[in-house]
C-alpha cells in the first residue's frame, strides 16, 4: 500500500470518529480556540491560502502538514472538496506526521521586529 491510499484510508477512518474539522474558517476557528492537534493542507492549495494558515498556526504552535492528496482525492475520501483540514486527535495527528511533509511555519512578525530592533541598538553602541 503506498503512502498515499495510507493518508486516504487515515482520514476517512478520523472522518468516521469525528475528529476531522473541514474548511478554512472552521479550521482557523478551532485551531485559535485550541481544539486542533495538527493542520493539513493538500497539494492544490494556493500560496495566500497556505500564507494565512501558516499565520495563524503559527500564532497557536499547531502543526502543518502536507499530504500529497489535492482537493479531487479529499472529496473522495471525506465528501467535501476542501484544501484545509483540522485533526482534533493527538494520535491521528502523529500518524500524519509521518505520512504527511511538515510544513515550515513562518516567524511571526513582533519576533521579526524584536529581532531587527536589537541588531540596530547593537550595531549603534
Amino acid at each position: 500500500m503506498n503512502s498515499q491510499q495510507k493518508t486516504i484510508n487515515l482520514l476517512t477512518m478520523c472522518c468516521r470518529a469525528g475528529r476531522v474539522i473541514m474548511g478554512f474558517d472552521a479550521v482557523k476557528e478551532a485551531t485559535i480556540k485550541g481544539g486542533i492537534s495538527c493542520v493539513l493542507v493538500t497539494d492544490d492549495i494556493s500560496y495566500k491560502t497556505l500564507k494565512e494558515v501558516k499565520f495563524f498556526c503559527n500564532n497557536t504552535s499547531t502543526a502543518i502538514y502536507k499530504i500529497d492528496l489535492d482537493s479531487d482525492d479529499m472529496f473522495d475520501s471525506i465528501g467535501k472538496e476542501v484544501v484545509v483540514v483540522g485533526i482534533a486527535d493527538y494520535g491521528f495527528s502523529q500518524r500524519f506526521k509521518t505520512l504527511g511533509t511538515p510544513v515550515k511555519a513562518t516567524v511571526p512578525r513582533s519576533a521579526k521586529k524584536r529581532n531587527g530592533n536589537n541588531n540596530n541598538n547593537n550595531e549603534n553602541k
